[in-house]
């Protein structure tokens, strides 16, 4: 029979159930599911609520429970809808009547969102590792590239001449935001809702505070209706994955020009490329081309979450259940995506000759010409006009800018002097130290920065998982008389 059976006098149709069951998803919160049930276990019979006796077979019963589903060797089955009516279950059959007295002061609604949030909270520390492994690798290709010459752009189209290592400290700083969103929103996924019951509270004398502190929570949910019915930690959790996965698509789209032919800038990995069925001289970026594409499904699970979200009344209703599928193929998803790219990245050979040559092209010194002007005290609009017309002759005589003699740079103008013939791609980017600047001198600086801030990181990612709960410790240590 049903955990809800007793009110009903005709079973489930069969199409109905099978449409209705969530086991199919829902199982991978097994160990979260057992987890919760343990610490209730153990404050109810803190609280009297239950006997030490009952107690200690529920917890031996778990255990078992736990390492049935480990070894594979539980049937999941569409008719005991969920997990965690498989694990009572299960445990029914395992003790028997003290099985029944678990779920006394709760309900299935706050059961669910509990393990939904401590789910969340294991992903968001995995996560966390993930962006400092990414960091890391884009800090060192940044350091071993901090005075490589290549063209900046803007619209697509070279701009000026900037460092490697500076743009690619800028997927860094990126990442850096991803990884403060994740641990910002995990203040509020950290929060218990386990006595909620099922909208309105229960009656019983439970000590949330207890369950909390067994469970690694720094807090409780204060409303029951809220705490069941809502659910923006996972669309905050998917809108951080969503953000992320902006930022991986677009350095994985850059690797996929840098590494065309036309670009030349740099090479993958052979184990980071696949070849073409019949093209026998193709090596195709494939890793990072489905890096980007998978963007868009990371995106479609924010949409589908919050679609549902939108319009429900308080407090539980079954709609809520279709948060599981678009939450684990988000985070599932962000994983595979930030655990490739790590190696991918750390497997990139650039070719400096080229970057350095297409630095120098298409006049993108034009703006340092226009800077001297200005630093002689011209204003820097007429200055702009006077470079411009000085690119637009250059390009009816099909020169550049950097083969123009004294005298031919004079004849736009007579500020310009002997020292104007030292401006070159070196030249253009040492002058930008101010903060933020390309300088190298400045890029070695801000990826010293960038390392202590990953350093910070780890540090963070390590206080948080010391405080997550002892699985073994909740269903193994013996409840005391």
């Amino acid at each position: 029979m049903k955990l809800w059976g007793g009110r009903f006098s005709a079973s489930t149709d069969a199409v109905a159930e099978t449409f209705t069951a969530s086991i199919g998803f829902d199982w991978r919160l097994y160990e979260d599911d057992i987890a919760g049930s343990a610490a209730h276990c153990r404050m109810l019979a803190r609280q009297g609520i239950i006997s030490n006796d009952d107690a200690r077979s529920i917890l031996g019963g778990l255990k078992q429970v736990r390492e049935e589903i480990d070894a594979g060797s539980l049937e999941f089955r569409a008719d005991l809808e969920d997990i965690h009516t498989h694990v009572e279950s299960r445990l029914h059959e395992l003790i028997g009547e003290p099985a029944g007295r678990l779920h006394t002061a709760r309900s299935r609604n706050d059961q669910v969102v509990l393990d939904m949030r401590m789910y969340a909270r294991r992903f968001i520390i995995d996560v966390g590792k993930r962006l400092v492994d990414v960091e890391s690798v884009l800090l060192e290709q940044a350091k071993r590239h901090s005075d490589w010459v290549m063209p900046g752009y803007t619209h697509f189209q070279r701009a000026q001449p900037i460092v490697l290592g500076h743009h690619l400290l800028a997927y860094r700083e990126m990442l850096a935001r991803d990884f403060e969103r994740y641990r910002d929103a995990y203040q509020r996924v950290n929060l218990l809702p386990l006595g909620a019951g099922a909208l309105a509270g229960v009656p019983y004398p439970i000590d949330r505070e207890y369950v909390a502190e067994l469970l690694g929570f720094s807090g409780l949910l204060s409303n029951s209706l809220d705490a069941v019915g809502d659910r923006d930690f996972v669309a905050e959790v998917l809108s951080a994955n969503a953000i992320l996965m902006a930022h991986v698509s677009r350095l994985a789209n850059e690797i996929t020009i840098w590494v065309s032919t036309e670009f030349g800038f740099a090479e993958i990995d052979d184990r980071f490329a696949t070849g073409s069925s019949i093209m026998p001289q193709k090596k195709n970026p494939d890793v990072a081309e489905i890096i980007r594409g998978k963007a868009g499904r990371v995106y479609g699970d924010l949409q589908a979450l919050l679609t549902m979200l939108k319009g429900l009344p308080l407090a539980y209703n079954n709609d809520l259940q279709e948060d599981k599928e678009s939450f684990f193929d988000s985070c599932d998803t962000v994983i595979a995506c930030t655990s490739v790219m790590s190696p991918l990245l750390d497997s990139i050979k650039f070719n400096r000759r080229r970057m350095r040559q297409t630095a120098g092209e298409n006049f993108s010194l034009a703006t340092d010409y226009a800077d001297y002007l200005a630093a002689k005290g011209i204003p820097f609009r007429e200055a702009h006009t006077i470079v411009g017309r000085m690119v637009a002759w250059c390009i009816e005589q099909e020169r550049t800018l950097e083969t123009l003699s004294l005298e031919e740079f004079r004849g736009f103008s007579s500020e310009f002097v002997e020292d104007v013939l030292r401006i070159d791609l070196d030249y253009s980017v040492n002058m930008r130290r101010g903060q933020g600047g390309t300088a190298p001198a400045r890029v070695e600086q801000a990826a010293e920065d960038a390392a202590s801030n990953v350093e910070e990181q780890k540090e963070w990612l390590a206080a948080a998982a010391s405080e997550l709960l002892d699985l073994d410790d909740l269903v193994y240590r013996p409840v005391a008389d």
